[in-house]
C-alpha cells in the first residue's frame, strides 16, 4: 500500500481526526495570513516614517513637536529661481551680496567688510563669489550656514574661517561673537 491510501483509510475510519486535521490546516493558514499582513503593515509604517524623516531633512515637511505629533512648518517651501537673478553679472553679484548680508543681519551679526568677485576661477561657468568678514554669535553660526545653503537661489559656501573671541581666563567660556570670514558663490545666468 502506498502512503496516500493509508492516509485515506485512516481518515475514513476516524472522521473526527479528519475534522481536527481540517481545523488545524485552516488555523495554520489563518495564522500565516495574519503574520504576513502584520509584516506588510509594519513595513508600510517604516516606509511612511522614513518618508517623514526625509521630508523634514529636506525642510518641506511637518516638524515634530514635543508630544510626538507633527505640525505643519511655518516656513514655506523653497520658492524662487535656483540661479542668481539680474540682467548683468554685476547685478547678480549685488543680489548675492544682498542675500548674504540679509542672512547675517537676520541672526544679529554685524558685517565688517565685503567683496564681490566677478572674475574668479569659476566665472567662465557663470559663478559669482562674495567674501564677507563679519561677527556673529557662536550659537547663530549653524543657523547662518543653514540659511545660506538651504534657501533659494542655490548658494555654495566655498570657504569658512571662524576665529573665537580671545578670553582673559582660559577656563572661562566666552559668550562673545565669532569673527567669520566666509566666501559664498552662486551661479548667475544671463536672461534669455
Amino acid at each position: 500500500m502506498n502512503p496516500l491510501s493509508l492516509f485515506t483509510s485512516f481518515l475514513n475510519r476516524f472522521p473526527a481526526g479528519a475534522a481536527i486535521l481540517y481545523v488545524a490546516v485552516v488555523a495554520g493558514l489563518g495564522i500565516s495570513t495574519w503574520t504576513t499582513v502584520a509584516e506588510i503593515q509594519a513595513r508600510q509604517d517604516e516606509v511612511a516614517e522614513t518618508a517623514d524623516t526625509l521630508s523634514q531633512l529636506e525642510g518641506r515637511g511637518p516638524q515634530p513637536t514635543r508630544g510626538g505629533r507633527s505640525a505643519r512648518s511655518a516656513e514655506p517651501l523653497m520658492a524662487g529661481s535656483p540661479l542668481l537673478e539680474g540682467t548683468t553679472m554685476t547685478v547678480g553679484g549685488a543680489n548675492l551680496l544682498q542675500r548674504v548680508a540679509s542672512a547675517i543681519t537676520k541672526i544679529g551679526g554685524t558685517i565688517q567688510y565685503t567683496q564681490v568677485d566677478l572674475e574668479g576661477p569659476q566665472a567662465k561657468d557663470g559663478f559669482v563669489g562674495v567674501t564677507v568678514n563679519c561677527e556673529v554669535a557662536q550659537p547663530s553660526l549653524q543657523q547662518l550656514l543653514y540659511d545660506l545653503e538651504a534657501g533659494m537661489p542655490f548658494l555654495f559656501i566655498d570657504q569658512l574661517v571662524a576665529q573665537a573671541p580671545a578670553t582673559q581666563v582660559p577656563e572661562e567660556t566666552s559668550e562673545g561673537k565669532l569673527r567669520i570670514l566666509i566666501s559664498v558663490s552662486g551661479q548667475w545666468q544671463a536672461a534669455k
